[in-house]
């Protein structure tokens, strides 16, 4: 039956078995969903990933699994949620809760792909060697964020005039160019070559260029309310990271924050364009599976929080795209969540989907974008923190039983915290069927090895 199967959805790729799809798999840091074809902010320039998103299906709600960079990764790469392995925090090894042999690289080097990396696929360029044939950390010595760039220059603080960089002083530049080397390599087998940008995360850095695409006085604000922050309960404001936003509004660099923030958005749709412009070029171009994949959204002053660390729209919701050769094009209103990147990736290329993965396949939407879907996602941030998000709702239901709840419909920047109105308990009953049944504990002990070793 699994063989029926499979050879079902090679012939959805238009191609033979024995020739398999090829991947691209491009993974970004910290990329919320301001990109221009998604229609969240006016502001944004992204015209590679607008064009990406014309060549196959793009999820106009899309959520992470974890809004933070190494639980998110260790989930899609590995297939499992956070409830289920215990990794929740940036801090956490995510070592402890894979083997080597897991992951989704190892699936298709084991069924008979090359499979090469670059950059950031895993937190903190970290990945079993064994999982890739070939894996390109240290383009040079060069720094993801561009020669003498500290921590918070573009965000708190100015980039000076002397720091600005050019295109190729970014790894990021270096990556794609790997990428595209190994794309244009003859060999006997299908590729997975997964390019994985660091921008735009903090820094938020990129040539000068780039900011003189947004000058500061033009930049607006996201819609926000002075008191948005009355009916959110204990336990949805202690998650809040309001250090951040206060510090820009003390500053008076709220704008200029996003300001850096699309100009280093810019710098990585121009990388972004590099690549699919080598793809286009190649002989692969019309047997080649594209994802494309932001590990979680990112803040500027909704809710008075700043960054990712959240169960709210904006630090959850990511660009989602796929172009599948012989699939459909066009945007999907469903809600997805990126633990469907493993069993999607196996179902199209044919290759056994391991017993520990967890999610949903959604290439029932890469070939209907409309087709029927009733599997909301689903993201978590700490032990029994989860938010449910379907087409109409958000759902969130904190660890100490704390709630807010959503109306999309009417409500798109959750302004109204529905939760404690008695006329909503059935839906948020129905909400609760899909949260985790088990949780894993947090284990603390790997926070604290973690932080010892900085």
């Amino acid at each position: 039956m699994r063989i029926i199967f499979s050879l079902i959805f090679l012939l959805f790729l238009n191609v033979s078995a024995e020739k398999k799809p090829n991947v691209l798999f491009i993974a970004v840091d910290d990329l919320n969903h301001w990109v221009t074809h998604l229609g969240r902010n006016t502001q944004a320039k992204t015209p590679n990933i607008d064009r990406l998103a014309k060549m196959g299906v793009t999820f106009t709600n899309a959520y992470c699994a974890v809004p933070a960079c190494n639980p998110s990764r260790v989930a899609i790469m590995g297939g499992r949620r956070a409830s289920t392995t215990g990794c929740y925090l940036n801090g956490q090894p995510w070592q402890q809760v894979q083997k080597p042999g897991e992951g989704l690289s190892a699936q298709f080097m084991e069924n008979g792909y090359y499979v090469a990396g670059a950059g950031k696929i895993y937190h903190s360029n970290q990945f079993y060697k064994e999982e890739w044939n070939d894996y390109f950390t240290n383009p040079e010595k060069i720094s993801p964020n561009g020669k003498g760039i500290s921590k918070y220059e573009g965000y708190f603080e100015p980039i000076p005039d002397e720091e600005f960089m050019q295109d190729d002083e970014i790894a990021d530049w270096h990556y794609v160019n790997y990428c595209i080397e190994k794309m244009n390599e003859k060999r006997d087998k299908p590729f997975f070559i997964a390019c994985g940008l660091y921008k735009p995360h903090l820094p938020f850095a990129a040539p000068k260029k780039y900011f003189e695409m947004f000058p500061v006085d033009e930049i607006k604000l996201p819609p926000y309310l002075e008191n948005d922050l009355d009916d959110i309960p204990p336990a949805g404001l202690k998650m809040r990271n309001k250090s951040d936003h206060e510090k820009l509004q003390k500053s008076g660099r709220w704008k200029h924050s996003i300001q850096a923030y699309l100009a280093t958005c810019a710098y990585t749709d121009m990388n972004i364009g590099r690549l699919l412009d080598a793809l286009e070029k190649s002989p692969h171009r019309d047997n080649t599976i594209i994802v494309l994949w932001g590990d979680h959204g990112w803040s500027f002053g909704e809710k008075k929080h700043g960054r990712k660390f959240a169960l709210w729209e904006e630090p959850t919701r990511v660009p989602f795209i796929w172009s599948v050769p012989g699939g459909a094009k066009g945007p999907s209103a469903r809600t997805v969540d990126l633990m469907s990147v493993y069993p999607t990736l196996c179902e199209l290329a044919g290759i056994p989907k391991p017993a520990h993965v967890e999610g949903e396949s959604i290439t029932a939407l890469l070939k209907n974008p409309d087709a029927k879907w009733d599997k909301p996602a689903l993201t978590t941030y700490g032990y029994k923190n989860h938010a449910v998000r379907t087409e109409k709702w958000r759902y969130i239901l904190y660890a100490n039983g704390d709630e807010e709840l959503y109306d999309h419909s009417v409500d798109p920047y959750e302004w109204k915290n529905l939760a404690k109105n008695s006329e909503y308990d059935s839906i948020k009953k129905k909400l609760q069927k899909f949260m985790p049944k088990d949780n894993a504990p947090s284990n603390k002990k790997s926070i604290m090895k973690s932080k010892k070793k900085k």
